[in-house]
This record gives C-alpha cells, sequence and structure tokens, in this order.
C-alpha cells in the first residue's frame, strides 16, 4: 500500500565552491601550478596573465587581430617565396648540407634485469633453458631475491606461457643464475644472500670461515646480537667474532637495489610554501608563489555575455548563454578558490610564527612550545579540519633550513617543577643519550626513562619506548656492538 506524506529535513553538505576550496588547501605549492594550469586547459574563460584595465571593444579586439593575421600570412608568404634569401638564415641547424644529422648523445645505463638477461648470453645453454631462465629472472624482485616458490613457478609456465618444466629442471637454472653478478642475486632469504655472498671470498682466511660459519649455523643469534651464546657454540673468541661480523657487514643484503640504485633513484625536490627571514630580530613571511602563474576571468567571454544579454536570444543561442554563464561562473569560483587559499595560508603560518617565535629566531628547541592543531586552530577562528589540511605537506624555509610545518606540532609534557615542555624536546634528549651511550652496554628503556627522570621530565618507560620507536631507534639489544 503506498502512502505519501510530507517530510521536513535539516542536512548540511558541502557546495561546490567549499569542495573546491577544500582541495586547494591540500595542494602543496609544487603541485599548484599543474593544478592552475590543468584548470585553464579545462576551462576556456580562465586565461593566464595579469587582468588588464585598459581593454578595446570585442569588435577593434577582433579587427587587430584580423589585421594581425593577415599581415602574418603577408610577412610568411613572402619570406617563403623569395629565392635572394641566404640558405643559412632559412636553416635552424648549425651544420652545413654536408654534415650529417647529429643527435645529443645521453648516458642511459642498462636496469638491474637487463643486466641479469646479458649474463646469460655467455652462458651454453638450450633454447628452452634460455626461455626458463628469462622468466625466472624476470620473477626476482629489485631487491635480487627469488621469493617466489619453484611449485608455483612451474604452474604459471605451463599455464601462462605453455612451458612444461619439472622441479628439478627449474631448480637447475636457479642455480645457475646464482651464481650470476652481483653476488647474491635469485637467493631466497636474507640468510642465503648472504652466505652466497661470503662464498666467494677467500674462504683461506680465518674471519671468512667463521664468517660462514656464524651464517650458516648461528644466523638467529647473530639477528638477535647474542653474541655470548654464538662465542659459546662456535667456540671462538670475542675478538675473532668481531673480525667475522666486520666482514659480514660488509655484505649486501639488498645486491638487486644496490645495482640499479642510480638509474632508478628518484629525488624528490622540496619547494617550501613559505619563507620566513630574520631582520635583526623581526621576522617577515612570505608566501611563494613564484611559480603560480596569474589567472583572470577572459574578456571575451564577458563581452560575449554582455552582447547576448543585449538582443532576444535564440533557443541555440541560450544554450551558449547558458554554457558561457557556467564557464565564468566556474571561472570566478575557481580563482576566489586560489584567493582564499592564499589567505589561509598566510594567517595560518602567522599564527604559528606568533606561537613559536622564539624558536624560529634561535632555532633551539628548549624554545619550541607544545603546540597542536586545536591551538592554531583557535587563534585563527579556522576549523581543526582545515590546520590540517594547510599543515599537509607543506614545507617552510628559514635561515636554518627547510622544516615540514608538522615538525612544529609537538604534545606537551610536565616536568617536576610543573612547566609544560615539547615532546620533541624530550625526543632530542633521548636521542643524545642513545649517541653517547656505551654501545657495548646500550641503555635499556628503564635506565633511559630513569636519565629523563634525574633531567626532571616526569615520564613513563611506556612512553620512553614509544619516542624511541618514533625516532627509528631500535631497542637496546640490537644497539649492542662488540
Amino acid at each position: 500500500m503506498l502512502k505519501q506524506k510530507l517530510q521536513q529535513k535539516l542536512l548540511q553538505k558541502l557546495s561546490p565552491q567549499q569542495i573546491q576550496m577544500i582541495k586547494l588547501l591540500e595542494v602543496p605549492t609544487m603541485q599548484l601550478e599543474q593544478r592552475i594550469k590543468k584548470e585553464i586547459e579545462e576551462n576556456p574563460a580562465l586565461e593566464e596573465g595579469g587582468n588588464e584595465d585598459n581593454i578595446q571593444d570585442n569588435n577593434n579586439i577582433d579587427e587587430n587581430i584580423n589585421d594581425e593575421k593577415e599581415q602574418d600570412e603577408f610577412t610568411l608568404d613572402d619570406y617563403l617565396n623569395d629565392e635572394d634569401i641566404p640558405a643559412y638564415k632559412l636553416s635552424a641547424s648549425n651544420y652545413s648540407k654536408n654534415d650529417e644529422k647529429k643527435e645529443i648523445p645521453f648516458s642511459a645505463g642498462s636496469t638491474f634485469h637487463e643486466y641479469l638477461i646479458t649474463q646469460l648470453g655467455v652462458l651454453f645453454l638450450t633454447k628452452q633453458q634460455v626461455q626458463l631462465a628469462e622468466y625466472i629472472i624476470g620473477n626476482i624482485d629489485e631487491d635480487g631475491y627469488l621469493r617466489r616458490d619453484v611449485n608455483a613457478i612451474v604452474d604459471d609456465l605451463a599455464f601462462s606461457q605453455n612451458v612444461f618444466t619439472t622441479k628439478e629442471e627449474l631448480t637447475e637454472i636457479i642455480e645457475i643464475i646464482k651464481n650470476f653478478d652481483p653476488p647474491g642475486v635469485a637467493a631466497q632469504d636474507l640468510q642465503e644472500c648472504l652466505l652466497l655472498q661470503i662464498n666467494r671470498k677467500d674462504s683461506d682466511k680465518k674471519e671468512i670461515k667463521n664468517a660462514e660459519k656464524i651464517l650458516e649455523l648461528t644466523f638467529v643469534e647473530f639477528t638477535k646480537k647474542h653474541y655470548d651464546k654464538i662465542i659459546s657454540k662456535l667456540n671462538i673468541t670475542e675478538d675473532e667474532l668481531k673480525q667475522a661480523i666486520t666482514e659480514i657487514v660488509k655484505l649486501n643484503p639488498k645486491p638487486g637495489s644496490s645495482f640499479s640504485e642510480q638509474q632508478i633513484r628518484v629525488y624528490q625536490t622540496i619547494i617550501p610554501d613559505f619563507t620566513i627571514e630574520n631582520n635583526d630580530g623581526h621576522l617577515t613571511l612570505a608566501l611563494n608563489s613564484q611559480n603560480m602563474p596569474e589567472i583572470h576571468v577572459s574578456q571575451t567571454y564577458i563581452n560575449m555575455l554582455k552582447d547576448y544579454n543585449k538582443s532576444k536570444p535564440t533557443k541555440q543561442q541560450k544554450e551558449t548563454l547558458t554554457f558561457v554563464k557556467q564557464k565564468l561562473d566556474s571561472a570566478k569560483w575557481f580563482i576566489d578558490a586560489v584567493k582564499q587559499r592564499q589567505n589561509t595560508l598566510i594567517s595560518t603560518m602567522k599564527a604559528i610564527i606568533e606561537y613559536q617565535y622564539d624558536y624560529f629566531l634561535t632555532n633551539d628547541e628548549h624554545n619550541l612550545k607544545p603546540m597542536i592543531l586545536k591551538d592554531i586552530a583557535e587563534k585563527t577562528n579556522l576549523d581543526i579540519s582545515t590546520i590540517s589540511r594547510v599543515v599537509n605537506s607543506k614545507y617552510v624555509q628559514t635561515e636554518f633550513g627547510i622544516f615540514s610545518l608538522k615538525s612544529f606540532f609537538s604534545e606537551s609534557m610536565q616536568t617536576t617543577t610543573g612547566e609544560e615542555v615539547s615532546s620533541r624536546e624530550v625526543k632530542k634528549i633521548l636521542q643524545e643519550c642513545v649517541d653517547n651511550e656505551n654501545k657495548k652496554k646500550p641503555l635499556t628503556d628503564e635506565k633511559l626513562t630513569a636519565i629523563l627522570q634525574e633531567k626532571g621530565y616526569k615520564i613513563a618507560r611506556r612512553t620512553v619506548a614509544k619516542y624511541r620507536e618514533q625516532l627509528n631507534i631500535p631497542v637496546g639489544r640490537l644497539r649492542k656492538e662488540l
């Protein structure tokens, strides 16, 4: 049974302009230029360049354009038809006609997998063995490991390549590839990778023999740095263990990535969004808009809209009028969103500078006040989510270097005197304690907690463990050295 009823609801939805503004806030300066150019390509009513105040009538502009076109056409024809012009004026090349076409040479190194395949050429293998070897090499990851099960590779070859082989034949090919360079390639795990490398060294040396025994017989103890157990199990001295470990440390745990590191390494250039300058104790803030193109609404589209409004438009002209209005509105919204983004960034960064003024003057961690997103949101009268979007992926350049805006936010912690300090200050002291510790007897979390409490920081052991993990510092047992 159908029923009709009236219902009133109160909903809160974001307008398209608000959504556009939110997306622009998240975009760093490095990507803003691309975003603006993309909008210019999609919206013909948006143009690049400064807005001119003295714009002539549309008819005059069209006449000027037509005159320029006619002049260009005449000049071009005259230029091409003149046989008296010397050939060197018509040539864009710096070489004569007798010279061969020269190309600019460039350096391009081979990839890791290409390097492995080239080594197949020196082996006497059958056609099927070469096909199997190439497939195996294709399954080796960028670190140089063959982590796939041999049976799975056999099934893949049968189903995808229509090549039927056995586990024994495939294992034989894998053993051949393990002799390729770089040493350690095609290993299934770290232990095998290191053993493959140590086996290629001079086995007559005592430290090499001990290193091979450590990797083969006491690998678990070695990874956990249980040196006492290794000495007892292998019946060697501490000096012999130290020499063997020195040889193991020289080995490469990722033979593949080290080979192709120069070719595949990608450097991300950080372009700061803000610049802070110290002028005799007075901090000045500047927003980086160096690569951001100037944009304005197309005057041609504005004149077009005015012309349509003067006369009574036809049905086809109404559709054109609607299209022009949509594009003009979209262009205005985008320009307003860019301006609002700039204003929001400036106001947020000013609030951060005001909050951390002493730190930006001295770059002293002790002057870094505890600060959370809520503190800046209250100073700027903006929402916390807006501050979070502003801070995300943004950088500021100071006289002490380039810093992420996120690095200025930290939790608060009380000292024994009741003073609130930043957790970043505590992390710095924790890092200094670890750097200056005796590596033969590294500090445990309990001892680090006691040291921090002696310095006046009220901190629990679990908090020390959390900060240590955030600083990528391993536990004391794994920091032990001989």
